[in-house]
């Protein structure tokens, strides 16, 4: 029964050092926003801010940690080790300087597992010794799906389509000339070519009647 206790204990001062928030003189916490939403395949940032009332040293050592899923989740995020999650690989950037208390997780390429609870939790020296606390709430994150974008067809719209057959046939009237023009061309080029070939034949038999006849 005693070492159920010893593992209840360090939740039940979390909870105490959180819930006491209108007194921040004498309690402890890290504050994160409830919710937030991101798109699939963006980022998402998670800002975060902690207050505390023991003394640091000159040495604080900060270091955060980020579980996932729920209060006593799996650790995704180790600032002080560099470790990050096999899941999130690549894909965590924490933003913070120390002695800042306050700070921003981003997560990058979001993916529709990610969507799920983030806690925050800070280790810090002081003069009284090691302290660390944690989120109790966290933030819940939404991943929305990407809107699906329609792929592009190499299909003309109407009104291009008709510009280009109506361009297509001014080209085209342009190297023929007006077709009644065209006829009209054609027709007297073979009344002259008749005439032509007609005249001699007439001129000669003018020429063969007359010489044949009677003289006077």
């Amino acid at each position: 029964m005693a070492w159920v206790l010893l593992l209840l204990l360090p939740t039940a001062c979390l909870q105490a050092g959180n819930s006491a928030g209108s007194n921040r003189g004498n309690t402890f916490g890290v504050n994160q926003p409830a919710r937030l939403s991101g798109v699939q395949g963006g980022s998402i940032k998670i800002p975060f801010s902690f207050y505390f009332p023991w003394e640091w040293t000159k040495d604080p050592r900060m270091t955060f940690l980020w579980r996932w899923q729920r209060f006593h989740g799996k650790f995704i995020y180790n600032s002080s080790s560099g470790f990050i999650h096999e899941h999130f690989k690549d894909r965590l950037i924490l933003n913070w300087t120390q002695p800042q208390t306050s700070g921003v997780l981003r997560i990058l390429d979001l993916k529709e597992k990610d969507q799920n609870k983030y806690f925050c939790r800070v280790h810090l020296n002081t003069k009284h010794g090691l302290e660390q606390w944690q989120s109790i709430g966290g933030t819940r994150l939404n991943v929305t799906p990407r809107k699906h974008i329609p792929v592009s067809t190499t299909t003309k719209s109407p009104s291009i389509v008709t510009s280009a057959v109506t361009t297509a046939g001014l080209e085209a009237t342009e190297g023929q000339k007006n077709p009644s023009f065209v006829n009209i061309g054609a027709t007297i080029g073979v009344v002259v070519a008749t005439a032509v070939l007609i005249t001699p034949v007439c001129v000669m038999l003018i020429f063969l009647w007359w010489k044949k006849r009677p003289a006077d």
